[in-house]
């Protein structure tokens, strides 16, 4: 079987990109009868239609997405393969996928992404806002943002970027309907608000002045895979959250929320960046986790510095 032009492949996924046959084109320098009978041609070589036309709108077939996605893949080699022969010190291009917590996400990362989106103008960037955990690299992920151990991930390389000081928390309506626990013994008598998912559940614990760290044993009716859904029902006055500075910094300030046993040491929050272990990181890759300790890292410190003088 000949081999396919790979300038077809290419002019195909243009025309996917672009949502049409004029836009991808002119994105390939080509008329809009050129890319038409170039998918065609790709068409006739797979003995498969990759797109449905209609006078107004191109969609992909489900063949058309397999391949799509294989493309994209090929793409992602290409520029890997670039980056190994351009040494260390080329500039960062192609497409850094992430995936990251959401509330995280929105609140931290983008205004992050705007800095790195400027920096480096070749770059683009597609981004999944989830609190579960995605397989990185069967989910084609350049780089995996997690908060918290990741003891069950194998095969990857965690570096933890950030800390930031976890708060034992709840709504003053809570508290005045349920008491303010006195001890950590007293959480027992509590609803906490844990998150879980997929058979993994948040544990926490504390430390007093000098002592052991303990686990607390508050009761769990209720439980979230999302921080920021935690936060939600921690201010509709459903329990007991504990959650990171940078996601209720703000509700404490405003009165919204209340810290709970603030004399209790809690685990620091990590922010942990996974990737794939490999022998030379590409530039874009490279680029971004530097990018994130160099800012990350210093608003982890202001927060732990702002909670031990408040």
């Amino acid at each position: 079987m000949p081999r396919t032009n790979l300038n077809d492949i290419l002019i195909f996924m243009a025309v996917v990109d672009a949502g049409s046959f004029i836009a991808g084109g002119q994105a390939m320098g080509l008329s809009r009868s050129a890319a038409g009978k170039a998918v065609i041609r790709l068409e006739d070589r797979l003995g498969a239609r990759l797109l449905n036309r209609t006078t107004r709108t191109l969609s992909l077939t489900d063949e058309g997405r397999m391949f799509y996605e294989r493309g994209l893949q090929i793409l992602t080699s290409v520029d890997e393969a670039e980056a190994s022969v351009a040494g260390q010190n080329s500039t960062p291009r192609g497409v850094l996928r992430l995936t990251v917590p959401d509330a995280f996400g929105r609140l931290v990362m983008l205004p992050l992404l705007k800095k790195y989106l400027r920096a480096w103008p070749d770059i683009q960037v597609e981004v999944s806002f989830t609190d579960r955990p995605a397989d990185i690299v069967e989910d084609g992920f350049d780089l995996a943002i997690r908060i918290g151990a990741t003891a069950t991930d194998t095969g990857l390389i965690a570096r933890t970027v950030a800390r930031y000081k976890a708060r034992l928390c709840a709504s003053p309506s809570y508290l005045a309907e349920r008491g303010e626990p006195g001890d950590i013994d007293d959480i027992t008598a509590h609803d906490c608000l844990i998150f879980a998912s997929r058979n993994q559940r948040q544990g926490w614990r504390f430390r007093g002045e000098g002592g052991p760290w303990v686990k607390a044993q508050g009761r769990s009716r209720l439980r979230l895979d999302s921080a920021e859904a935690i936060r939600d029902a921690a201010l509709a006055g459903l329990g007991i959250a504990l959650l990171p500075d940078f996601l209720v910094a703000d509700d404490l300030l405003a009165g919204r929320l209340r810290q709970v046993l603030p004399g209790l040491e809690t685990d620091d929050a990590k922010i942990v960046a996974l990737y794939p272990d490999k022998r030379l990181l590409e530039p874009r890759v490279r680029r971004f986790i530097d990018l994130m300790v160099e800012e990350l890292g210093h608003l982890g410190q202001a927060s732990n510095r702002d909670a031990s003088s408040g």
